[in-house]
């Protein structure tokens, strides 16, 4: 059955329903929807859009980008050529083909046969590179490891945190984060010019300190309190993905998403201020209010390139701290349960080195704690995402204090080519057509502009550090063509979607084979 709004998914699925969650286009306040329905339907985006590669990681049928639905969400109905389906109508998704059809389409689960089990051992035992699953529950790092995923290459940590029971202590730390961060720099200031200050300067200097510290006492509580609250939440996450992946490798991501997508948006907050001033709910109107200046703050022109990944850690460092005390104390609670495991903090975005240094220096710091505290040594590595062309080209630089590359090829490409993978629908199939591009370079990696990133980097990174472990983690990392570019540059690993792992461990095999005389096959124990 049809559905518009996420909250409309989560409460037709526990009835018991198998609905299809229809929107203009998905952002992350619609995971838990997505999760509740059978499969998506989205106007725009594409193949990585977060509707297909949300929807790719859970194993759900997706249509992104489907420009022949006018679909209007308030008012409950989509057109397809001129015919209208409206909430409640049946329609069944094609993922395969993009096919949008009417009724109920009879199928089957799909099954591995020993038949399949026993020729994708064939595979493995010739194939070069090693396959990680990208995963972001328990749930899915399982089911990567029954497809034969040897690790998990990302863990998203930003989709934890839309659960409800963490959604309001992540806001209750945005909304105290910024003020807390501003009033601290001004009291330090003041303290600075104290130590230089005397007579009635400083006695003045002296008031202002304390009325700031005053107004600091309560948002530093708050976001204390907020921080407190999510790591034994996180530390749970971590604990359940690194037991289901026991003795292989888990590469988690710190906070990439810039801090507005966890909170409502601008009209929607628009809305109910209104309709609490015609109430005059005074309490809850100054608390919306409130919520609407963040939010306002918080909104940026160009937010994929905005305030988000290392930024935040650098900003708040004491993120990254709880972020990296969650995985290494998880990390340590399965030690001493003799539950080998192999942690792998990874920072995203990272453009500079110096970036990266300040980053790890955290992780490194809280490591020692979590070691004294236990008594327990974790081997973890920390790493980073190239995904920033700059990072690519400074690979050399970068590799002196990473310990890992894993390169982010989704937003690699957007930023190579300039084309928003959100937008990129409108132009790129027409593009195709016209012989501009001979493929999506969303699903099939550019290997003369992108490809040549990546390489350059490889080579810098290996240069600069011998034993750095190197893979790919974005959706062409279980696309053959993607692949064989991958085994030629000597990668590590490749990583992908859950539900492809079988198509990635194929298609390395394939590789190898092709490229066996007179290329050496990079080492995939490491």
């Amino acid at each position: 059955k049809i559905v518009f709004d996420s909250h409309e998914a989560v409460e037709a699925a526990a009835a018991g329903e198998a609905v299809v969650l229809v929107r203009m286009e998905t952002n992350p306040d619609d995971i838990r929807g997505m999760d509740a329905a059978k499969g998506i339907l989205t106007a725009t985006g594409g193949m990585t859009s977060h509707a297909a590669v949300v929807a790719r990681g859970m194993g759900k049928c997706c249509v992104a980008g489907c420009s022949a639905v006018e679909i209007h969400e308030k008012d409950g109905y989509f057109l397809v050529a001129g015919k209208k389906f409206s909430r409640g109508d049946v329609i069944t998704l094609n993922g395969s083909t993009g096919e949008v059809l009417e009724g109920a389409v009879s199928t089957l689960p799909p099954e591995m046969s020993a038949e399949f089990q026993t020729f994708m051992g064939w595979a493995d035992e010739v194939r070069g590179l090693r396959v990680r699953a990208n995963a972001d529950i328990p749930r899915d790092a399982a089911q990567a490891r029954e497809f034969g995923a040897q690790g998990i290459g990302l863990c998203r940590t930003e989709h934890m945190f839309f659960a409800e029971d963490r959604l309001p202590w992540v806001r209750q730390m945005i909304l105290n984060g910024p003020t807390a961060k501003s009033l601290r720099k001004r009291l330090t200031g003041l303290e600075r010019e104290m130590a230089d200050a005397g007579g009635a300067r400083k006695e003045k200097l002296e008031t202002e300190a304390k009325r700031v510290r005053e107004a600091l006492a309560e948002p530093q509580r708050l976001f204390d309190e907020a921080l407190a609250k999510m790591l034994p939440l996180q530390r749970e996450d971590f604990h359940g993905i690194l037991k289901a992946m026991e003795g292989l490798p888990v590469t988690i991501r710190t906070l990439d998403p810039p801090l507005h997508e966890f909170l409502p948006s601008k009209q929607e907050l628009a809305v109910e201020i209104a309709l609490l001033e015609t109430k005059g709910d005074s309490a809850e109107l100054e608390q919306k209010r409130h919520l609407y200046r963040v939010v306002e703050e918080l909104t940026e022109f160009n937010p994929m390139l905005g305030h988000r990944g290392c930024r935040l850690g650098i900003s708040f460092p004491e993120l990254t701290a709880m972020q990296s005390r969650a995985i290494l104390e998880a990390a340590s609670g399965l030690l001493k349960e003799n539950i080998r495991v192999f942690p792998e903090i990874m920072i995203p975005l990272v453009g500079d080195v110096r970036e990266f240094r300040h980053q790890r220096a955290i992780v490194d710091q809280v490591a020692r704690e979590v070691q004294q505290a236990t008594g327990v040594e974790v081997p973890y590595l920390v790493g980073t995402m190239i995904e920033v062309p700059r990072a690519a080209l400074t690979a050399d630089e970068i590799a002196t204090e990473a310990q890992f590359f894993s390169f982010g090829t989704n937003d690699l490409t957007q930023m190579t080519y300039g084309y928003s993978r959100d937008d990129v629908s409108k132009f790129l199939y027409e593009y195709i057509e016209v012989g501009i591009l001979d493929r999506d370079p969303f699903v099939s990696l550019d290997q003369t502009g992108v490809g040549q990133l990546v390489a350059g980097a490889v080579e810098k990174g290996r240069g600069a550090r011998t034993d750095i472990k190197i893979g790919i983690c974005g959706e062409h990392g279980g696309d053959p063509r993607s692949i064989d570019f991958c085994y030629r540059h000597a990668l590590n690993y490749v990583s992908c979607s859950p539900y492809r792992v079988p198509i990635a461990r194929l298609a390395a095999a394939q590789a190898t084979l092709r490229h066996q005389e007179g290329t050496e096959a990079p080492d995939a124990t490491r």
